[in-house]
């Protein structure tokens, strides 16, 4: 049976909540995954066979830490998962737009697909305060990240990427 990895990273429960929408759509159709970037690791990645990115777009960057779990896994995975699909979503205070091209530039050094364009979901946190809060991401952009997770899911299980 293949298996969908979720790899999230979230501070004040964005990223969670999105990843966590994909992993309860998903998880009725294929044998998924849901780990924290930093709980994740290469073998995770090598026993998937398609990924979730989700992350917080941080002065206006990938997080650190789903940075670092993209340094940690990179090397020890090259060539070793070309061809595997992939989809990211990210939870922006603004536009979101360099997280998902950083992640984007990462997967095409691992050869992977893309295979739908990167949703990015925006909190529009703009003052300090703001961005720090926990966040709540209301249901219809919740939707939508259900909607990514149960088609990886699906077109996982049916063979078709």
């Amino acid at each position: 049976m293949a298996q969908l990895l979720i790899v999230y990273h979230s501070r004040t429960g964005g990223s969670r909540q999105m990843a966590e929408a994909a992993f309860e759509a998903a998880h009725d159709e294929i044998e998924t995954v849901l780990k924290r970037a930093e709980d994740a690791g290469r073998q995770d990645l090598l026993a998937a066979d398609g990924y979730i990115f989700c992350a917080p777009e941080n002065l206006a960057a990938l997080s650190g830490m789903m940075k670092e779990f993209f340094d940690r896994c990179y090397y020890p995975v090259l060539g070793r998962i070309e061809g595997r699909p992939y989809a990211q979503m990210v939870c922006a205070g603004s536009d979101g737009e360099n997280a998902a091209r950083q992640c984007a530039r990462i997967a095409t050094g691992w050869r992977l697909k893309e295979v739908q364009p990167p949703l990015i979901l925006c909190t529009h946190a703009q003052t300090p305060e703001a961005i720090l809060a926990e966040k709540a991401i209301p249901e219809d952009q919740l939707e939508a990240c259900r909607e990514l997770g149960l088609a990886m899911g699906a077109g996982l299980a049916m063979g078709v990427f």
